[in-house]
């Protein structure tokens, strides 16, 4: 891997870019990420950060539920959690294992591997230092694990609380990028990576001082568009010495400067990337739930914008496309609170070949939720046609209640491998933090409720000892 610390010239001085060697070579070909069992069907990691475990609450665990010809099945699971045979190191309380997940095949075998992030996790008398676990994939499902390596112990905190992983400097590689706090608040690991013997190098980058070191980087989102073979990160934080949203198109990180390496984006605190247009080109939706109050970049309910892109990444040509409640022909009404934008998903529901978007409201009706999907076209995301789904939409299994942050995470894929992804929706609050996750299978024109699935921690052998969160976390 190629990439070496991106530094401002201030703060040149201040870090030492690693650059190790690399492994020897590797078989080609890779596959695709969370299809952890080599089946063409996406498996799903459900992460629930506030489990207890071995009667330490909010150890953490991360529930693996396998894809199946039907969808999603939970008879087929893998449970992980730090006293897990293999997984290293001990569940803890505060250790929050789950809170963040990745995947992608980083050792190149033909299986997807797990990335699971515990960001309260203590090392070495290290306070909340953090740690990162790949669990290997293999024909049988995940088992076998080590721990990623962290260059930065003494420059970072809560190592693994986002995560990324895919080929960031298009050298072939699968790599990881760590968001963390402190002053290295974005770490990148190069591939390949092996289950054994040396990492392949890697850096860490001070951001500009307009993102408050004490949050760091609290989301990140990662995504290649086939057609254009680049692949797009962007890197979510807060604003210095306030808890306002700060977003950044984070470019070649080989660059040793700011000026190139990152690009301005509207604000907000989460984010996906798809072809909505299907031109070949990434585009992004960044999602901000907040009211103007709580962050200027806001908007009564929440909103959602789109950005187009193009050859040089962000097509400044086009006039960004923002949608809340009160956009014409989005369901609903913009009132404050509802949290529109708390989650974001870009992919193809219905494959027609344009990527849809699926917005949580996970603050919707006190707090119940909801999810609304848009759809995409060769002119770009389109606001007519799109459709609302809650607990009360005939079909979906349950009753909305206040609390239950029905949207609080949504997810687009193929658990079915008929081409027709899923709509996989997280619930953290239902049943007074327990927690559940929906699936509705995907049709020609878009996801049923005909069928739909629904199921909590308790299915897939995660305790409901205090609030587990379950569904806080869904395939990154």
């Amino acid at each position: 891997m190629r990439l070496s610390a991106a530094t401002a010239a201030v703060l040149a001085a201040a870090l030492t870019p690693l650059a190790l060697p690399a492994p020897a070579a590797h078989a080609a070909g890779t596959a695709t990420p969370y299809d952890f069992n080599g089946d063409g069907r996406v498996d799903l990691a459900v992460g629930a950060p506030g489990a207890t475990v071995g009667g330490q609450a909010k150890a953490g665990a991360v529930s693996v539920v396998y894809g199946g010809p039907t969808g999603l099945r939970t008879s087929t699971r893998t449970l992980l959690t730090q006293n897990t045979a293999g997984i290293p190191g001990t569940a803890e309380a505060g250790d929050a294992f789950g809170a963040a997940v990745a995947s992608a095949d980083l050792n190149r075998d033909g299986y997807a591997d797990l990335l699971a992030g515990a960001p309260g996790e203590d090392t070495d008398g290290d306070t909340n230092d953090g740690t990162v676990v790949i669990v290997w994939g293999s024909a049988s499902g995940l088992s076998g694990a080590r721990t990623l390596v962290n260059y930065w112990h003494t420059d970072v905190d809560r190592y693994g609380q986002a995560l990324a992983a895919g080929d960031l400097d298009g050298d072939g590689d699968q790599d990881v990028a760590v968001g963390s706090t402190g002053p290295v608040n974005l770490s990148f690991v190069g591939g390949p990576i092996s289950r054994s013997g040396a990492f392949g190098g890697g850096s860490g980058a001070y951001f500009p001082s307009s993102y408050s070191d004490a949050y760091g980087i609290t989301s990140l989102s990662l995504g290649t568009v086939p057609a254009s073979g680049h692949t797009t990160l962007v890197v979510h934080g807060r604003r210095t010495g306030t808890d306002d949203a700060i977003t950044h198109l984070v470019a070649d990180p080989s660059i040793s400067n700011y000026t190139d390496w990152m690009t301005d984006l509207p604000a907000g605190y989460v984010s996906a990337i798809g072809d909505i247009d299907h031109d070949g080109y990434a585009d992004i939706a960044v999602g901000n739930d907040r009211e103007t109050s709580a962050d200027p970049a806001g908007a009564k309910g929440g909103k959602v914008t789109v950005l187009y892109g193009g050859p040089e990444g962000r097509d400044t040509s086009r006039t960004p496309l923002v949608v809340a409640q009160d956009t014409t022909g989005v369901p609903g009404t913009a009132e404050t609170g509802d949290a529109f934008g708390s989650s974001v998903f870009l992919g193809d529901l219905n494959g027609d070949g344009y990527a849809d978007l699926a917005v949580g409201a996970s603050g919707e009706d006190s707090g119940a939720g909801a999810v609304t999907v848009l759809y995409g076209s060769a002119s770009g995301l389109k606001t007519s046609g799109a459709k609302s789904y809650t607990q009360n939409t005939s079909g979906v299994p349950g009753t909305a209640e206040k609390g239950d942050r029905f949207g609080a995470r949504v997810l687009i894929s193929d658990h079915s491998g008929d081409h027709r992804p899923e709509l996989t929706v997280g619930g953290p609050g239902e049943n007074s933090g327990d927690g559940t996750v929906w699936s509705l299978r995907g049709t020609a024109t878009g996801p049923t409720t005909t069928g739909a699935l629904s199921f909590g921690p308790a299915a897939t052998g995660v305790s409901t000892a205090g609030a587990p969160a379950y569904g806080s976390v869904l395939n990154g």
